[in-house]
């Protein structure tokens, strides 16, 4: 026993590890943006006195988030003048999405969305474009920097992280509204984007980076040869090797709608709250904090069942939890304005979500070679995305067509097919079990 216990301190050791803790920080700057197009954004809308199909076609603006894939071999592979060569490949690349980043917010600060609605469009477009860019080196950046050791750490921390951007963004954005304007609200979140920037001037390039690439552009060939080159080690192999694996296309369509229930009926949480009447201090104290904490709780629920039962049979169980914290919202429709009711709502809910979410990134990380793993993982992120942004955007339409109570109940509908996808995944001698993944070790 005595054995035992000193095994799982020594184990805990790794999150003091200096490079989960830039993971930790760098994780937040990818959080931070989030909300600021999605739940956040959604309620400044609300309150300007946009529609609810206005705002969930909103969530358009996040597209970038579902078609980013197409620009990462750019960023996996194609140096920045000057900046990387001051600060490395992927840390030049990250200090100049986060400058895009923080500029986009700031522009988004001056916009009024009653006067001109299209310049809000199109900067909260340019955050979420900045932001998603963003995503692709940070994502690359972790897996590259941790050993089998430090990996699952890592996936914890970046969860972590990007989890307390989003309580910034969210709650902390609400309570600065409520005592000051919209645009000033958005100016103070730009700032925020600083610790992103500093994190990124302390982190160490990944060990494995050279000066390749550049070499390959400056080398005695000509330009044309040069860049077929570059285009087949960035965009054709990797995904061709991805392509080649048995059950890809399953695999995708699984990514695609495990959390489109989830996100259905969170893309419109925010407005629903609103609608019932709840403050904005009772939505950033309950849903956005109290909801925070759940998720947190359900991001060690899930790595520890992960531990204990393996990777798919943790996603199995979070697949059922999050189609029945669906009928949670279900019932607060009914309750109307209870803030206990709202509070069982947002715990079932988030810590459902965030078991889910623990099994879903550490099962993503698997799927990634790791010879291509921003354009893989921005791939593969990019395809749960569509779901969330393209499906859930009709979202408001319905909710206004078939009252909230039909609504939330058909999300609940939508997790189902996720869920046959994962049985096809799972059942015995699937060759899906065999895509590259070792879904019982993770």
């Amino acid at each position: 026993m005595t054995l035992y216990f000193h095994r799982w301190i020594n184990s805990a050791a790794i999150y003091r590890d200096p490079r989960v803790l830039i993971i930790l920080f760098l994780g937040f700057s990818s959080g931070l943006p989030l909300a600021l197009t999605g739940t956040t954004l959604s309620l400044w809308l609300r309150e300007e006195g946009l529609t609810l199909t206005s705002i969930g076609l909103f969530a358009n603006v996040a597209t970038p988030y579902a078609l980013k894939f197409l620009w990462a071999p750019l960023v996996d592979k194609m140096p920045i003048p000057i900046l990387s060569r001051l600060f490395g490949r992927r840390k030049g690349w990250m200090i100049l999405t986060q400058a895009c980043l923080m500029l986009s917010i700031f522009g988004l600060s001056t916009t009024d969305p009653r006067t001109n609605i299209e310049l809000t469009a199109l900067f909260a477009f340019l955050v979420a474009f900045s932001s998603a860019s963003q995503d692709i080196v940070i994502d690359a950046y972790r897996v590259e920097i941790c050993d089998e050791k430090s990996l699952a750490a890592g996936a914890a921390a970046i969860v972590f992280g990007y989890r307390i951007g989003m309580l910034v963004s969210g709650a902390g954005a609400l309570y600065l509204a409520t005592s000051y304007s919209w645009n000033v609200t958005y100016l103070v979140m730009g700032a925020m984007v600083l610790v992103g920037v500093l994190t990124t001037l302390l982190a160490k390039e990944p060990e494995n980076y050279s000066l390749r690439n550049e070499e390959t552009f400056a080398a005695n060939k000509s330009r044309s040869d040069a860049y077929i080159q570059w285009v087949k080690e960035a965009v054709i192999d990797p995904l061709h090797e991805f392509i080649k694996r048995p059950g890809w296309v399953p695999i995708l369509l699984f990514v695609m709608f495990y959390k489109f229930g989830d996100s259905l009926a969170g893309v419109m949480s925010t407005p629903f709250f609103y609608d019932l009447g709840f403050t904005k201090i009772e939505i950033a104290n309950v849903s956005k904090i109290y909801g925070t904490a759940a998720t947190f709780i359900g991001l060690a629920l899930g790595g520890w069942l992960m531990a204990a039962t393996g990777l798919y049979k943790t996603l199995w169980v979070c697949g059922f939890l999050q189609l029945g914290s669906n009928l949670m919202f279900a019932l607060q429709a009914v309750a109307g304005n209870d803030v206990s009711v709202l509070a069982a709502t947002v715990g079932i809910e988030n810590l459902a979500g965030g078991m889910g979410t623990a099994a879903f990134v550490a099962y993503l990380s698997s799927l990634c070679n790791v010879s291509y793993t921003a354009t893989q993982y921005a791939l593969l992120s990019s395809f749960m995305a569509t779901a969330r942004i393209w499906f859930s955007s009709p979202g408001g339409w319905l909710a206004e067509n078939v009252g909230w109570i039909e609504f939330f109940l058909l999300t609940t509908v939508a997790a189902v097919p996720g869920l046959m996808l994962l049985w096809w995944l799972t059942k015995p001698g699937s060759i899906t079990r065999t895509a590259g993944t070792k879904p019982d070790s993770v």
